[in-house]
């Protein structure tokens, strides 16, 4: 589990955890992926904080459907990160 810091969990209001908290996973390629493992890991670890931070699990959407994908095969915005970015309409999520 990820520590908190007393400031963070603070900041978290009700209205915050009323909403759903979003998570976008990304690496460029599929050799990001199969390399930085790590660095993916902690990608995912997000959501471990956010049900640290008072969130519900089933309240947590993880976006990865574009990971490994480049921008080059996709066009100008990846697929999923602009379902992200429809959704982040004001009182649609609140992380």
């Amino acid at each position: 589990m990820i520590a908190l810091q007393p400031a963070a969990s603070q900041k978290i209001t009700a209205r915050h955890l009323s909403r759903q908290a979003m998570l976008y996973v990304r690496q460029s390629t599929l050799h990001q992926v199969l390399e930085n493992t790590e660095s993916t890991a902690r990608q995912y670890a997000l959501r471990e904080r956010a049900i640290a931070l008072g969130w519900e699990a089933s309240r947590i959407v993880v976006i990865d459907q574009d990971l490994g994908q480049s921008e080059v095969r996709l066009g100008s915005l990846q697929k999923s990160l602009t379902v992200f970015l429809c959704s982040k309409m004001p009182g649609k999520i609140g992380m």
